[in-house]
């Protein structure tokens, strides 16, 4: 059956009353989770602790989040104290977190708001929006929670609540305005910031991908998808092509005085302002002799195995290089050595931690390769 012939076929069935806000306000008010940015049902919120948590919630799990949001407040308490931190600083809290641009702006959006603000974030989604790293849902949040402001943010758990209600057969990601549009529909006039929460809470406990637990959603009456006997089949999906797997080497140099070599990644692009190991390039097609980039002059072993890590758009696999060298050796120009000992304090990416640890804990076999 073609889209529009669905959609007929929806019209024929009887008509479905529409989603009545009260009823998900009643539930949340039974049902929330209990958060550690969360006030009570009808509180007011801090709004730098809002920011804070919806940053991080982005694209990461909420038991995640949670272990990194109260180390990251007890170090920076206020936006002020965030403004006034260093960088390095703030990417060594980051550090696991993922997706490390939100750290870098996150930073330079606190520094906005002082200079721009007197370090209060603003309170409606326009002026929101201007600041560095804050897209439309993060204002919409913000706005919302905060601020009470009459205002829909939509993720993706939200969007899968929208699509089943109203049984929304265009895929996405074409589907994503006519959703923001329906979620906007549903917002009441009062207690607007429980409201969102409680749209967060009903995709991320029932309304879930896989295996919803319909019998105990409070819209299950007036859910188009549930009536339907379809709701696993919403949002309808476009075909989603993989990116493709890049390889390369990474070089773990480490010194007899039990100090490895690292490096700091550009401030842009992926990794941005992170430390590393040298790596060669990340390429799609096979390298034809990873050791031409290695750092330095020593006898190289190759460690067994490869580290496997998958970003956004790409999954990648480093072969991995390990060499020693004597105490007294200089890094090379950028780069600096640092006592393994104190590698918890750098900002080191969960793929810079995967291939540190497979150097250092792997047996090294094979020849050794001395490179000049």
């Amino acid at each position: 059956m073609t889209l529009a012939g669905e959609k007929r076929a929806v019209r024929r069935k009887r008509e479905i009353p529409s989603p009545d806000p009260a009823l998900l306000l009643a539930w949340y008010d039974r049902e929330r989770r209990d958060l550690p940015w969360r006030v009570a049902p009808g509180g007011v919120a801090d709004p730098y602790e809002v920011w804070l948590s919806e940053i991080m919630l982005q694209q990461t799990r909420v038991e995640t989040v949670t272990r990194y949001y109260r180390r990251f407040l007890s170090s920076f308490p206020d936006l002020e104290a965030l403004a006034a931190a260093k960088l390095d600083d703030v990417l060594k809290l980051w550090a696991g977190l993922g997706y490390y641009s939100r750290a870098r702006n996150l930073h330079a959006c606190a520094r906005e708001v002082v200079r721009r603000h007197g370090g209060r974030l603003p309170d409606d989604e326009a002026a929101l929006r201007a600041l560095p790293g804050i897209g439309a849902y993060t204002a919409a949040a913000i706005a919302a929670i905060a601020f009470g402001r009459k205002a829909a943010p939509v993720d993706g758990n939200i969007e899968r609540v929208v699509a089943r209600l109203f049984a929304v057969t265009t895929p996405m990601p074409a589907a994503k305005s006519e959703l923001r549009r329906l979620a906007a529909s549903l917002v009441p006039e009062e207690r607007a910031g429980d409201f969102a929460q409680a749209m967060m809470d009903l995709g991320a406990t029932i309304c879930t991908p896989k295996r919803p637990s319909c019998l105990f959603c409070p819209w299950r009456e007036v859910c188009a998808a549930f009536n339907h006997g379809k709701p696993e089949q919403f949002p309808r999906r476009a075909a989603k092509a993989n990116g493709r797997l890049r390889r390369g080497a990474a070089f773990v140099v480490l010194r007899a005085d039990g100090a490895v070599l690292v490096r700091r990644r550009p401030s842009n692009g992926l990794l941005g302002g992170m430390t590393e190991v040298p790596t060669s390039e990340w390429r799609a097609d096979d390298p034809d002799e990873t050791l031409a980039d290695a750092p330095l002059a020593a006898e190289w072993r190759r460690v067994p195995g490869r580290v496997r890590h998958v970003f956004t758009h790409f999954p990648l696999e480093l072969t991995v290089y390990r060499a020693t060298v004597p105490a007294g050796t200089r890094p090379p120009k950028r780069m600096r050595f640092v006592p393994l000992a104190r590698l918890g304090e750098e900002a080191l990416p969960t793929l810079m931690r995967k291939v540190i640890a497979h150097a250092i804990s792997e047996g090294i076999e094979g020849e050794g390769r001395k490179i000049a």
